[in-house]
């Protein structure tokens, strides 16, 4: 028993001294607390002149396919943006005014929104409507029976708008065509769609003296005299203010009356015109 006491107490001296002899390859805990990296610094955002900070603010602020409105989707587009408001008081005051400068929709138009009694700009604080400066309005959607959110009543809160400078009005639909006879509703004539809008166009420059522009566009299938187009730009010129086409149609030449940057109108005329210099061909043969 003695001898063989001995030979195992040898044999644990030897292994701990080779052991010990034996380098490490795992660093202990003393050397990774030395090599730990050093806090990184926060982003001194406000050191940055004024001009910077508002670049930075409407790449990060800006929401794709403007105008912003009502919409189901808006936790996605927008929810995530306004995240940004909530860092300090200071960055939610120059934010939010680059934020709300970028156009707005007047009268909802999404359908789960269309016929709400609270348009976006009735759902905004008194200071979100101060930074407004360019509002949207589609009209022609909802036209045999506009909905009753589509006033100038003073909950929509117009007034506040006071560095409202554009307003963009996109027609869709002209029901004075003929093609909408026998649709237009009980007692509705041709007329009575453009006079509703005309009225209302009048009514929102009323609360809005600070309006400087107001930019007609629309569909290619609506004519430069038609009569909806023709009611709302001679309320512009009698209100004083500057009229602006719109791109999309292009009637930025006074000389192009049906035509547009689109196209159609002309393409259509080409093909007429090689139609028939075909069938003058086919004749001569």
């Amino acid at each position: 028993m003695p001898p063989r006491a001995r030979t195992k107490k040898t044999a644990s001296v030897v292994t701990s001294a080779a052991t010990s002899t034996t380098p490490s390859t795992v660093p202990s805990a003393i050397q990774s607390r030395d090599v730990s990296p050093t806090p990184k610094q926060p982003f001194r955002l406000f050191d940055l002149p004024s001009e910077l900070r508002v670049r930075i603010y409407e790449e990060v602020l800006h929401v794709p396919n403007p105008p912003i409105d009502l919409d189901p989707q808006n936790y996605r587009t927008i929810h995530p943006r306004l995240a940004l408001f909530l860092i300090s008081h200071r960055l939610h005051n120059e934010a939010s005014q680059i934020f709300y400068s970028q156009p707005i929709l007047l009268y909802p138009f999404h359908g789960r929104f269309f016929h709400t009694k609270k348009p976006l700009l009735a759902r905004l604080p008194i200071h979100y409507r101060e930074a407004i400066t360019t509002l949207c309005w589609r009209i022609g959607p909802g036209w045999s029976s506009p909905p009753k959110n589509q006033n100038a009543n003073e909950t929509l809160g117009l007034r506040e708008c006071v560095n409202l400078r554009v307003l963009k009005l996109f027609v869709e639909i002209d029901p004075a065509d003929g093609i909408f006879s026998g649709f237009r509703g009980k007692g509705a004539k041709e007329d009575t769609y453009k006079w509703f809008c005309v009225d209302l166009l009048r009514e929102i420059f009323e609360q809005v003296p600070s309006l400087e522009t107001v930019e007609i566009d629309a569909f290619p299938v609506i004519k430069k005299d038609s009569p909806l187009v023709v009611g709302l730009r001679r309320c512009i010129e009698e209100s004083g203010l500057k009229l602006k086409w719109g791109p999309l149609r292009g009637w930025e030449d006074d000389t192009l009356v049906s035509g547009g940057h689109i196209g159609i109108e002309a393409a259509m005329a080409s093909m007429a015109l090689r139609a028939e210099m075909g069938r003058v061909v086919e004749v001569r043969a």
